[in-house]
């Protein structure tokens, strides 16, 4: 598979998942983001050995959007200390089921994870294992039917905007995790839509948008683009 890449230099590759690829996996046989963008940098590579390539931060595997990997390790170091300090922007774009009340709004939970189903709740403070969870959201669009959240995720919990999306009454469409008896979507409706941050050696602003296809909004934008 060749790799959908926005942008590469000796430090970091932007690049776009497809819905469906892991960003890592450890099952056999399956491909991921890892070895697939590890194979582009070895066969582009003058000197062939083994890439080094660090995951800063993860997509879950039904949703489609923009990744950045380090390919050193001062790399990774400052982009994790920028994903740890909030300097790291992280938007997203949702085709909920329904409309939220309120067109603007910050959702703040606890969520917990359940490692044998795969899954997120949420749950109280004390829960063992309870970790924050907060995104803003505005709605851009509606329909009948449907609304289209603009989210800008403060965290990154597993499942965040999944589960509190559908803990809000407006589960994401095509999600038959936690939006069931669902048929209408063959794929997820989210979409990691933009990424900021500062390039971890010349500290650069940089930021890349990919613009998904919203088969139930009309006036759909144009094709991904690195800005600035």
């Amino acid at each position: 598979m060749k790799p959908h890449i926005l942008y590469e230099d000796q430090d970091i590759i932007v690049c776009l998942k497809p819905a469906g690829i892991p960003t890592q996996t450890s099952r056999p046989g399956l491909p991921d983001m890892v070895s697939i963008l590890k194979n582009h940098i070895y066969q582009n590579s003058a000197h062939k050995k083994q890439p080094y390539l660090a995951v800063i931060h993860r997509l879950d595997q039904p949703v489609e959007g923009l990744l950045v990997f380090a390919k050193t390790p001062a790399a990774a170091k400052e982009l994790n200390r920028q994903l740890q300090s909030f300097g790291f922007g992280k938007y997203y774009q949702a085709v909920l089921l329904g409309c939220p009340q309120t067109a603007d709004g910050i959702l703040e939970d606890y969520l917990v994870k359940d490692g044998r189903t795969n899954t997120s709740r949420i749950c109280t403070e004390e829960t063992p294992g309870a970790k924050v969870a907060r995104l803003s959201y505005h709605i851009a669009k509606t329909t009948a039917e449907f609304s289209l959240a603009e989210i800008h995720l403060d965290t990154g919990r597993h499942h965040q905007i999944r589960v509190q999306m559908a803990h809000l009454g407006c589960p994401i469409a095509g999600d038959r995790k936690y939006g069931p008896n669902q048929t209408s979507f063959s794929q997820l409706q989210l979409f990691a839509c933009r990424l900021e941050f500062a390039h971890p050696k010349t500290k650069k602003h940089m930021e890349f948008t990919h613009a998904p296809v919203l088969r139930v909004f009309a006036d759909e934008t144009p094709a991904d683009h690195p800005v600035g």
